[in-house]
């Protein structure tokens, strides 16, 4: 879920609910497209569904919450209530819906934090040259 404000009238800023949500929400989608999808592309589908998972994992971990079952719980919810706002309650509200918290960041960092963690992927499956150890060595 993006958000949208202006900034003293130029240019508008563009954020997005924190707490993990899109990334729950992005994983949903990703591992629902790797359902529908019978070749072998599928598996790399569903590891990068799981590689999203790990941002709202690592949140409730740093909590001081179970991963797990957070993870599942919020992500349950999520589809459920159709709600992709809902994240992780890091700071033990009582409250998973991140629009209610004012919990946001920016949609550019997001988007570069993804972009790169995917570019890195992309560059070591490219390796097609891969040595053992003590290989070529006589």
């Amino acid at each position: 879920a993006v958000v949208s404000s202006q900034s003293s009238g130029s240019s508008g800023i563009n954020a997005e609910y924190g707490g993990g949500s899109n990334e729950i929400s992005a994983a949903v989608a990703v591992n629902e497209a790797a359902d529908k999808n019978s070749s072998i592309e599928q598996y790399a589908m569903r590891a990068f569904g799981a590689a999203l998972e790990s941002v709202p994992m690592a949140l409730a971990e740093n909590s001081g919450l179970s991963p797990f079952a957070t993870l599942a719980e919020v992500k349950s919810r999520q589809i459920k209530e159709g709600n992709p706002r809902l994240g992780i309650d890091c700071m033990d509200k009582g409250e998973c819906d991140m629009k209610v918290q004012h919990v946001i960041e920016t949609l550019i960092g997001k988007k570069q934090q993804i972009m790169l963690a995917t570019q890195l992927v992309r560059m070591i499956l490219k390796i097609d040259d891969v040595r053992s150890p003590g290989e070529g060595e006589e």
